[in-house]
């Protein structure tokens, strides 16, 4: 990639989300992120006060704004955040080195989430968590830290099953997508631009560029031309 190339490439590209849209994932963000904060203050405490893990502000913003994304469902927040932790609390009990410690633990965590279709980015924030609070986490036993593990997922799944089925549009957990059918009479390839006036009429988030629509569409004719031709 030459320079010209490099800067381009840093230009934002053509944004389908409504403007309406965009607001409303700030708010949710915000009420999620807000309900969370007054749930782990009133929850019941087990001696220490359960705490608002970092990562579950990156969760935020996926669960809000991009809430179709496979990596937003239940089972990748659930399982990717539960298996994140666990490898962040071991590796910071078997590795000395804080440095080396949270390197193998964001690595190992990936690779499991991978391993176990449950591939959730602010999990990988969790992984590191665990290993740079690990004072204080081992410090307060495993009971507490299980709790706040456990309490920072759940109530991030809960909330986001609440609030993105409150907002017009939106459907959480992602449903599967109904069988693709020949539109009668229909002639003609399929071009960038009809693909960006298809996004405009969306009504909600789609968690998708354009470009990578065309990419499946050329990808998805091609392979249906070969089965044909069999």
């Amino acid at each position: 990639m030459n320079f010209k190339d490099l800067i381009s490439s840093l230009k934002p590209g053509f944004d389908p989300v409504p403007f309406a849209e965009k607001i409303r994932a700030g708010l949710a963000a915000t009420a999620g992120i807000l309900l969370m904060g007054l749930a782990l203050r009133f929850l019941p405490q087990a001696g220490y006060p359960l705490i608002m893990f970092a990562s579950s502000a990156a969760a935020a913003a996926l669960l809000y704004a991009a809430p179709h994304s496979p990596m937003a469902q239940p089972w990748p927040v659930v399982g990717g955040n539960l298996l994140s932790g666990m490898v962040g609390w071991a590796c910071s009990l078997l590795i000395p080195d804080p440095v080396l410690a949270g390197s193998c633990a964001v690595g190992m965590a990936v690779f499991l989430m991978h391993l176990s279709h449950s591939l959730h980015p602010p999990a990988a924030a969790t992984a590191l968590i665990m290993v740079l609070g690990a004072e204080q986490f081992h410090h307060h036993g495993w009971g507490w830290t299980t709790s706040v593990l456990f309490a920072n997922t759940i109530l991030s799944l809960l909330l986001a099953l609440i609030i993105n089925n409150l907002i017009h549009g939106r459907h959480y957990p992602m449903r599967s997508a109904p069988p693709l059918r020949k539109a009668a009479g229909h002639s003609g390839e399929v071009e960038q631009e009809d693909i960006e006036w298809a996004l405009t009429q969306m009504d909600g988030v789609i968690d998708v560029s354009e470009d990578d629509l065309m990419s499946i569409y050329s990808l998805a004719s091609g392979h249906a031309a070969k089965r044909a031709a069999k």
